[in-house]
């Protein structure tokens, strides 16, 4: 697995990483800048990642635009939407309307609520099949 880890929040993003990293390769993006910069590098390398877990709020660009950039780099690529790359995002707002933005709106593919709960995270990415 490879995995994109957007976070501007060190204690979250170091928690992240220690989650995944037993999985695969984590890379570290600290705004929706960095992370779409990251995201066209990694396509370009022909590695593209497996997973972005992404906050929505965050300073220069946040989650949700970062969101909507990244589907519409892989709908310029001709990516398959079953290729497209899975995208949970992490946010501490407890706000709906944040949470239905990107879910239903911006393409993500799942949600998941801070603090992060490792057994609820690894259970999800267990049943989007991108760990064993």
């Amino acid at each position: 697995m490879r995995a994109l880890v957007v976070e501007d929040d060190f204690t979250s993003r170091k928690l992240l990483q220690k989650i995944l990293s037993p999985f695969g390769e984590v890379d570290i993006a600290v705004n929706g800048l960095e992370a779409i910069d990251a995201f066209k590098l990694a396509l370009s390398e022909k590695r593209p990642y497996d997973l972005i877990c992404m906050d929505i709020m965050m300073p220069e660009m946040d989650g949700q635009q970062a969101l909507k950039q990244v589907r519409a780099i892989e709908k310029e690529r001709d990516i398959a939407p079953s290729d497209e790359v899975k995208v949970v995002m992490t946010t501490a707002l407890d706000d709906p309307k944040n949470v239905v933005e990107a879910y239903y709106k911006g393409g993500a593919t799942s949600y998941v609520p801070k603090p992060i709960d490792k057994h609820m995270l690894l259970h999800l990415l267990r049943n989007l099949n991108i760990i064993e």
